[in-house]
């Protein structure tokens, strides 16, 4: 007998068979995270909180105070052995751990209020993923300012140079890590220690360090840091590192490419934050735009000459010590050389990721060199480029016999005038001296010639050599980074 044909047969045992599939997912229970740790990293201005999971958490974050405390429930998670052993550190008094209402709660202890900002980070390098919790202690004091230009000119007295040191990576930020295991963040911190050290023991000199322990330190608040103490060049320390332990070596410098100093400059201009105190204190809020852009674009694009300068002498000097990865002044779009009107420079020490490289990294003996060289390439900046009214600059007039350049600068009012209305004379050396015929010092620039030196200062040309002469190579070439004594006539 033949059998009935049913065409419809396969399809109900295709629906069944999806409808089934769905209840079975339905009554599933959605995977659990655990949250395997909980690190707490202390800075002077906030706190991290950084707690490791085994996947991607959905998580509500709430205040509450008397006593100031902040709660994290997670859903449907669970804690691992030890996690409630966390210690508190910086505005987090204690790490507390359990469960309330079926979901894993974290309850941080505070010691005062704090704003928090909470986000997840996705699994990169030896980390899985992490939520991250910053803790802003809310506070409304300024920050203290090392000193204040405006004081020691009305006293006549030479201010120092201020350099803001940045240790790079800290806290949970570790950085690059070497074969045996050292940490970039250690090591750039010990070089920025010791680097400050020697700034603070130098006549005319003082160091500000963006942090000086292992604590993070968001980026662009490290250079907010050098603006806010208003210092005259921002010094971030690296170590660099390649992929798969390459046989890459050396130290390089790096400054704000000119890509980001347009990009950046877009972005001064439309935070209005930043209008008030954009250029050395000189407000944009009452300008046009085209006029705060031609402002920006003068103030960031000195402060990058200053930093190709500066970095020049800093990478000739690292060079005398070890060897060079690039051996001219890198651009690069980095956070931390953004700053709009102070010189800023990335020293990349060594390739932590390079045995030899490590070694010396991890030696104390070679970490102080590595500062020795970055301080001598700063020094040989400031004596020949002297901020005007500094100690550096108040030496340099004395090797001249001129007057003061604090003297001059207590002279002149805000316009810019002097205390007659008129612009102040180039000063000029008193008679009797060794400095009769000076009245300035230049520092060569790459493709420079003497004939454009001496027709810049308004100098013949044979003055020129003549007090030079020791300077200038057969055939009448000048080496960069030379220093002219510049003649009156």
């Amino acid at each position: 007998m033949k059998g009935i044909k049913r065409p419809w047969l396969p399809v109900l045992v295709l629906i069944w068979g999806v409808l089934t599939c769905a209840a079975s997912a339905a009554a599933a229970p959605a995977a659990t995270t655990t949250v395997n740790g909980v690190r707490v990293w202390g800075g002077p201005d906030s706190t991290r909180v950084v707690m490791d999971l085994s996947g991607r958490a959905d998580y509500k974050l709430f205040q509450l105070d008397k006593p100031d405390r902040i709660v994290l429930d997670f859903d449907n998670s669970t804690f691992a052995k030890g996690v409630g052993d966390a210690t508190g550190k910086g505005v987090v008094k204690d790490v507390r751990v359990g469960h309330y209402q079926g979901k894993a709660r974290v309850v941080l202890d505070l010691d005062g209020p704090a704003h928090p900002k909470s986000f997840l980070l996705n699994p990169a390098g030896q980390y899985g993923y992490r939520l991250i919790v910053d803790l802003g202690t809310p506070s409304g004091a300024p920050p203290r300012i090392v000193r204040t230009i405006d004081d020691d000119v009305a006293h006549d007295k030479p201010r120092p140079v201020v350099i803001a040191v940045d240790p790079g990576h800290g806290g949970d930020d570790p950085g690059a890590r070497g074969r045996d295991n050292t940490l970039e963040k250690t090591v750039t911190l010990e070089i920025a220690k010791d680097l400050a050290k020697l700034i603070d023991a130098q006549p005319g000199m003082q160091a500000v360090l963006t942090r000086d322990g292992d604590y993070f330190v968001p980026l662009n608040k490290r250079f907010q840091i050098a603006r806010s103490h208003k210092a005259d060049l921002f010094v971030s320390i690296h170590a660099n590192s390649c992929p798969d332990y390459c046989d890459a070596r050396g130290a390089s410098v790096w400054v704000l490419s000119t890509h980001g100093k347009q990009s950046e400059a877009g972005r001064w201009l439309a935070n209005s934050e930043n209008a008030s105190d954009l250029i050395g204190g000189v407000s944009l809020d009452d300008k046009n735009h085209m006029l705060a852009s031609v402002l920006l674009d003068l103030s960031q694009g000195a402060s990058m000459h200053a930093a190709h300068e500066v970095g020049g002498d800093v990478l000739n000097a690292l060079g005398k010590i070890g060897p060079l990865y690039r051996d001219s002044v890198q651009g690069a779009n980095f956070v931390v050389l953004r700053s709009p009107d102070v010189p800023s420079i990335l020293v990349e020490t060594a390739f932590i990721s390079n045995l030899s490289d490590e070694k010396r990294l991890d030696n104390p003996r070679d970490r102080e060199r590595l500062a020795q060289a970055i301080l001598a390439g700063v020094k040989q900046y400031f004596q020949t480029t002297p901020p005007p009214g500094t100690w550096f600059a108040a030496q340099r007039d004395q090797r001249l016999h001129l007057p003061s350049s604090a003297s001059l600068i207590a002279k002149v009012d805000t316009s810019g005038r002097g205390q007659n209305g008129v612009l102040p004379a180039v000063a000029s050396a008193p008679s009797g001296g060794t400095g009769d015929a000076i009245q300035d010092m230049h520092k060569v620039a790459r493709g420079e010639t003497l004939s454009g030196i001496a027709q810049q200062y308004g100098v013949s040309l044979n003055s020129l050599r003549q007090v030079n002469a020791s300077k200038i190579q057969s055939g009448g070439a000048i080496q960069a980074g030379a220093v002219l004594l510049i003649p009156n006539s």
